[in-house]
This record gives structure tokens, sequence and C-alpha cells, in this order.
């Protein structure tokens, strides 16, 4: 019986058991560790190194094997025995020339100036005498202060080794005094491939899936994966199951989230809402069923260009078949709503009203193609219409023989802008066609645009302009109208402006009434359609008519 509850004590968790005990066996950092392992080979060593990164990526992991690497009894190398007993010790946390310091415990000046009494004295085993300070960030500033001296000049047998998850905390004196390596994020699939090679080892059966949702909800820490781990196997009692490492995690079953994609595919409003409903029951995270869907368009995305492309969350041989129904651009369009939903939902009066609306603005705004339905009609009664003609009047014949004029000397302007009489001066025909092609902007082009032709000849132009646009009129802005005018036709076109009713309708004029006609074919659009009903049926929606644009 004692033997029993022996064995169940010496229990060691898979963070613990798990560390790695050399270079090799670090995960996901080999980028970083290069320059660490180049040093050690060439007996490059400096005095401090300074490891920065998130939780659990393996800084003090990292800071250890060092410390083993320095005092191995085989000498200095990137490849520690593991075998004598300085890298037992160390290993076992019992090696006294290596001194872990927790900083966030010991803040205070006295606590620093009591290590560095001790810096002077040489190690008692090892080669080094090596210092560890975990969190540093978190020493005061007479901390830092008091640590500098040291760290800038220590003695020969001692190693600073700093560890912290937030540099930017650190004082620049002390950054510029270390060597500094920054250690990345582990990826999803590097943690759940350790996770299983972890598994085999412990002869525990396990399912792949799994061990990819540990990994995700890890966010990088291979720390906190193993933890979860430890976590999951009791859940499944001794077992890594799929259904219950994803009830632990408090994730959704893939079944929901092809569902969620299914209804958009089919525009069924009421089959989103179910789904809605469905997982409101089962206490579902929106957040993270809104990732779900952001991923699984993600792979739909990458089946429609690598069909052959692996899948790490859905089944591939689901994905792709509905892949297929969509266009690439209805997947983009999903994709960036349901992102966009997921940061607003923390805007939304409730959870799950915010989850609702981000299903319905799904189903609601998809790009126009020949296989999808509903609000695309909507895109379809929106088109623009067709440009409206601008109404002209005959202008006066020049009363004075026309002089001919060759190519040489006029530039060729828009059919559109003028009537070409054989080899005649040309009479403008469309006065605003014309003054698109004319070199003018700010307001002396807005005052030719509320102009209309009253008169003109091959030496001269007479515009009319009403008297409200009247009050824009100086000097400054005829000389403008004048020289562009003559710069147009290379000739020295004279002009004169007159104030009074015009007859003709304006540039002005006509845009504003076709900007006026597209409007209201847009909010008649708009009110017409049966998904916008839908909507302020389920949410006693008002529509903001301000908010309607046409396109």
């Amino acid at each position: 019986m004692t033997g029993t509850i022996i064995n169940q004590m010496s229990y060691q968790v898979l963070a613990r058991k798990w560390r790695p005990k050399n270079f090799a066996e670090m995960i996901g950092q080999t980028q970083a560790l290069q320059g660490l392992i180049h040093a050690l080979d060439q007996q490059r060593l400096h005095h401090a190194y300074l490891f920065t990164g998130t939780r659990g990526v393996g800084k003090t992991s990292i800071a250890r094997i060092l410390a083993k690497c320095l005092n191995c009894e085989q000498g200095v190398s990137s490849k520690p025995c593991g075998v004598c007993s300085s890298c037992i010790e160390i290993s076992e946390g019992r090696f006294p020339d290596l001194i872990e310091i927790d900083a966030a415990s010991r803040t205070k000046v006295e606590d620093t100036r009591e290590i560095l009494d001790n810096v002077q004295y040489a190690p008692t085993r090892g080669r080094f005498k090596v210092y560890l300070i975990d969190e540093v960030h978190m020493l005061s500033g007479h901390s830092f202060n008091a640590l500098l001296k040291t760290l800038e000049e220590p003695p020969a047998h001692v190693k600073f080794l700093l560890a912290t998850t937030d540099p930017q905390k650190l004082p620049v004196t002390v950054l510029s005094r270390c060597l500094q390596f920054s250690l990345k994020n582990i990826s999803t699939e590097d943690i759940a491939n350790h996770l299983a090679d972890i598994l085999q080892k412990e002869n525990i059966s396990f399912e792949k899936h799994a061990l990819t949702l540990i990994g995700r909800s890890a966010s990088g820490s291979l720390r906190d994966a193993l933890s979860l781990l430890d976590q999951a196997i009791a859940y499944g009692q001794g077992q890594v199951k799929d259904e219950v490492t994803a009830s632990m995690l408090g994730s959704i079953d893939n079944q929901e989230v092809f569902a969620i994609v299914e209804a958009l595919q089919a525009q069924d409003a009421n089959a989103l809402l179910a789904s809605a409903k469905r997982l409101t029951e089962k206490g579902a995270d929106f957040a993270d069923v809104l990732s779900s869907v952001s991923r699984l368009l993600y792979q739909m995305s990458l089946q429609q260009l690598l069909p052959k492309a692996d899948s790490d969350e859905f089944a591939a041989e689901r994905v792709l078949p509905l892949a297929q129904q969509f266009s690439a651009e209805e997947i983009q369009v999903l994709y960036q709503i349901s992102i966009m939903g997921r940061r607003d939902l923390s805007l939304a009066p409730d959870p799950r009203i915010g989850f609702e609306m981000t299903l319905l603005r799904l189903l609601a705004f998809r790009p126009l193609s020949n296989g999808s339905e509903g609000v695309q009609k909507t895109a379809q009664m929106i088109k623009q219409p067709a440009p409206v003609p601008l109404k002209t009047m005959p202008v006066k014949a020049p009363e004075t023989k026309a002089m001919p004029v060759t190519t040489e000397t006029i530039s060729p302007i828009a059919e559109s802008a003028v009537i070409q009489t054989s080899n005649q001066y040309e009479y403008i025909h469309d006065w605003a066609a014309l003054l698109q092609q004319l070199d003018l902007a700010g307001m002396a082009k807005q005052f030719a645009l509320n102009c209309t032709i009253y008169e003109q000849s091959e030496h001269k132009i007479i515009l009319k302009v009403d008297e409200q646009h009247a009050k824009m009129l100086n000097d400054r802005l005829k000389i403008q109208i004048e020289l562009a005018l003559q710069k147009h036709f290379n000739s020295k076109i004279r002009l004169q402006i007159d104030i009074g009713k015009t007859e003709q309708e304006t540039p002005a004029a006509a845009d504003k009434r076709v900007t006026a006609s597209k409007q209201q074919a847009a909010e008649e659009a708009l009110m017409g359609d049966k998904n916008v009903h839908f909507i302020q049926a389920q949410f006693h929606a008002i529509i903001d008519k301000n908010s309607i644009k046409p396109r």
C-alpha cells in the first residue's frame, strides 16, 4: 500500500518530464539558436545573453542548456554530454554554480546587491558561475543601476543569462550590454507533431485532430500545450480523443462549421439561425466559432488553387466539393466578413446578437456570380442607369467667312465634343465633353461647368452663366478659361462671358440630375429586396437612407 502511494506521488508532469536537455531537442527555435551554437563551437563566448519571447517558448530551457554547455566536464561545446555530474546536476536543478533568480519576487536593490557581492568569488565546482535571472524586466530602476557595472565588466568566471517576456521594459543600457536572442511562437503544426511524439513514447493512444486543437489553444506556447495535454489525458481516462478534447477546450464540432458554410451556399437563413441556436445551447464561444469558419474558408480557398493540399483540421475530401460551389471572390468576401465580425463581437449589445448579425451579413453581402442568388439580385437591380444625353441648343453660325483650318494648326479633339464641317472651323457641339479635355482645374473648372455656349466663331466664343453662379466670375477665372481654349485649339480665341438665364442644361445640372436618378434607383432596389425585409423583420431594423450610395 505504501509503495503504491509513493509511486503515485512520484508522477512528474509532462512539461517538466519532457523539458529539452540539449539544443537538438528544442522545438521551433532553429533560427534563433544558430548564432548561439556557432559561438559555442568556435569558443566566442559573450559575458551576457538575453533571451526574449512569450511564455513557454523555451527561454529558461535554453539558458539551462547553455549552462550545461559552459560547464560540461567534456569541455565547452554546443553538445553537452548529458551524463557527467555537472550536466546531471544542472538538469536536476542542484548545481551550485547555476544561480537561478526570479526577478519578479526579488525586485529590490538590496536583493541585487546581495547577489553581486558574491560575483567576485570563483565557482565552486564548475568552469563558470552562471547567473540565470528570469523575468528580468521586473527589476526596479535602482536594481538595474546596481547591475549595470557588473553586467558590463564581469569577472572572467561569470556569465549572465537573462530571460524576459517584455524586452521593451528593459533599459537600453542593459540591452546594449547583452547578446539578444528572440524566440518565436511555436507553430500549431510543430506543437502537434511534438505532442504526438511524446504520446508515442508514453504509450498513450491519441487522435491527431485532438492534438491540433491543443496546439491551437496553446497559442504558440509549448509549455501551455503540455499542460493542456496532461489535462486532456485526465479527461480522456488515459487517452486523447477528439470529442473529449474539444469538449474540454470548449471547441465546436467541425460538423457545425460545415453546416454554417453549407447554409450560406444554399442561402438558407433559417438553417443559419438554427445553427446559432444549437451553438448557444452548447455554450460555444462565438469568437471561436467565427475563427473556425474563417479557417474553413481559408482551406476552401486553398483547395481551389491547390486541390491536393493537405488540411490540418478539416477533411480535404469534404472541403474540395464545398469549395467548388463558391467562386474565389465569394470566399474572399465571406472570409473578410467573418474576421471582421469576430473583431466586432465585443461591440454588440449581446454576443449572440453579434454572432447572428455576422451570419446574416455573410448571407446578405456576396459578390455577383453566376451560381449565387439572394442579395445578388439586389446588386443587379442597383446597376447604374444609362447616361442621359445632354440637351444641346443650336448655336449661331459665324457671320464672318470661316477661314480654312489645317490639322497642323488645331489639336485633335473628341468627336463627341465638336462637329467638323469640311475644312472650316470646328464648332463645339458638346461643351461638357470638351471641358474634360481642357487644362482646367479648381474654381475655373467649376465655373465652366455651370456655363453653356451661347455663340461661337473661329475667333470668339461667348459663354452664358446665370446670375446665381455669376458671383464666382472674376478676371482671373476668365483668363484661365480663355488660355485653356487657346491652348486646346491652338488659336487666339477671345472669350466673352454673358450673364443671364441659360436656356441649355449646364454640365453641372446634367451631372446632378443623373446622380439623383442613380440614387433613386439604388433606394428603390434596396427597399424592394427580400433579404432586407427579412433582416428588418428579425431585428426590427430601420434603414438609414443617408447610408445608401449607388454604385
